[in-house]
């Protein structure tokens, strides 16, 4: 795997700023669209497009949804060889796992699909140490969270502290596809579940 070193990393988040701003002007939208698109506050989308904030995977998968273009549009980062990651799925009860972060311990990203009515509903909720957050790339998912009934669509996130009973799964009737967030020691990451009104 060929990783960059830090200084070409640095270019690459240094470019993802004027990226935003000039794709942003090529659609003809002003930030407060973007911000009612988003979800996002208008000064933070600013000081993305001015370098001022660093960008995310919790800001920048909003921005390219409202903009219908892959992420790597956004970052627009320089050839690196060999793209592929050799990623090792695995599955437990029924859902697949693809791990999407090499780094051991910290947070952990992974997307996760769901056949439908997987897990079965009849399993309890549960709590452990950490704090989850969700994105629902396509399919529904059920999150059952405390008192708490939700169906997630397509698009919407969810984050929670996994010390609340919870419990998710896919109601069907087609698969689910989920990017999760894991913090084991409960880092947040501060997302807007909706876009404001």
């Amino acid at each position: 795997m060929v990783r960059m070193d830090d200084d070409r990393l640095g270019q690459v988040l240094d470019a993802v700023g004027p990226r935003l701003r000039e794709l942003r002007q090529e659609r003809g939208v002003t930030l407060a669209q973007l911000s009612e698109t988003t979800g996002i506050s208008v000064s933070t989308l600013s000081r993305l497009e001015s370098g001022g904030r660093r960008p995310t995977l919790e800001l920048l998968l909003p921005i390219a949804r409202a903009h219908r273009v892959p992420l790597d549009q956004l970052v627009d980062a320089p050839e690196t060889g060999d793209p592929r990651l050799r990623l090792r799925s695995f599955q437990r009860n029924g859902i697949t796992y693809v791990p999407l972060s090499r780094r051991p311990g910290g947070l952990q990203a992974y997307k996760q699909i769901f056949p439908p009515g997987v897990p079965s509903p009849e399993l309890d909720q549960r709590t452990h140490e950490g704090y989850e957050w969700m994105y629902v790339l396509s399919g529904r998912i059920r999150l059952r969270l405390g008192p708490h009934d939700v169906l997630l669509k397509a698009g919407e996130v969810a984050e929670f502290d996994t010390h609340v009973p919870h419990w998710f799964g896919n109601p069907g009737p087609e698969p689910a596809e989920v990017i999760s967030l894991y913090g084991p020691q409960g880092e947040r990451m501060h997302v807007r579940a909706r876009p404001k009104h």
